[in-house]
C-alpha cells in the first residue's frame, strides 16, 4: 500500500463524500445541469490559476533536481488542463480573459488558499499531500466514470470532460505524482507524522466535495 492508498485509508468518509459527490454521479450519467457545469467550470479555472501557483511554490520548496522536475510537469500538466477549459468554455462564447475576470467563489478561495498555506507553512510533503486529493483523485473519477464504455459518453453531454481525465495522458500525470508522493514520504515521513497529514488530506477532499457542492449550489 502507498502512502496516497494508506491517506485514503485514513481519510475514508472524506474520500468518498468527494469522489461519489451528487455532482459526480450526475456529471457521469449526463443529467448534470448544464448550469451547474458552466458555474464549477469556471470556477475549476480560476482554480487551476492558483494550483499552478502552488507548484511554482513546490519548485521553491525543492531541494533537488529531482523534485523540481517534478514541479515542474506538475505545472505543465495544470498548464495543459485550462485548454481544456477554455475550448469548453468558448462553446458559450467565453474567452479566457473573461473566465478570468470572474470573481472567485467562496469555495475556490477556501481550497486553493489552503493548498498554498500548506505549502507555505508546511514542507514539500505536506504540500504535495494537500495536492494530491485533486491531482489523483479526478484520475481516479474520470477512469470510474469512463467505465460506463465509449458509447454512453458518446450521448453524454460531459464526455469529452470525462475523457479528458480518463485519458493515458492523464492517468500519467496522476501516476506520476503518486511516485513522487511515495519518494517524498519515504525520505520525510515519520509514523507519528502521519495522522498530521492524515487531516490535511481530509481537509482537502472535505474542500473537493465543497467545490463540487458550489456547482450544484449554483441550479
Amino acid at each position: 500500500m502507498d502512502i496516497f492508498e494508506r491517506l485514503k485509508a485514513a481519510a475514508v468518509a472524506d474520500w468518498h463524500a468527494y469522489v461519489d459527490h451528487d455532482f459526480v454521479r450526475r456529471l457521469g450519467a449526463g443529467t448534470l445541469p448544464e448550469a451547474a457545469f458552466r458555474t464549477y467550470l469556471v470556477q475549476d479555472y480560476l482554480f487551476l490559476i492558483q494550483f499552478a501557483r502552488a507548484y511554482a511554490l513546490a519548485s521553491y520548496k525543492s531541494r533537488t533536481l529531482a523534485d523540481i522536475r517534478a514541479s515542474q510537469a506538475g505545472l505543465a500538466a495544470i498548464l495543459a488542463e485550462t485548454d481544456l477549459h477554455v475550448r469548453l468554455c468558448g462553446r458559450w462564447g467565453l474567452t479566457p480573459a473573461e473566465i478570468e475576470a470572474a470573481p472567485e467563489h467562496q469555495a475556490t478561495v477556501a481550497y486553493t488558499r489552503f493548498v498554498l498555506d500548506c505549502g507555505a507553512a508546511g514542507d514539500l510533503l505536506d504540500l504535495h499531500v494537500a495536492l494530491a486529493p485533486c491531482v489523483v483523485g479526478y484520475a481516479e473519477i474520470g477512469r470510474a466514470l469512463a467505465a460506463q464504455g465509449p458509447a454512453a459518453l458518446g450521448a453524454n453531454p460531459y464526455g469529452e470532460w470525462i475523457r479528458e481525465y480518463a485519458s493515458d495522458g492523464y492517468q500519467e500525470v496522476a501516476a506520476a505524482a503518486r511516485r513522487h508522493l511515495d519518494d517524498l514520504a519515504a525520505r520525510s515521513m515519520t509514523e507519528r507524522r502521519f495522522a498530521e497529514l492524515a487531516g490535511l488530506f481530509a481537509k482537502a477532499s472535505r474542500l473537493e466535495a465543497d467545490f463540487w457542492q458550489m456547482g450544484l449550489d449554483a441550479t
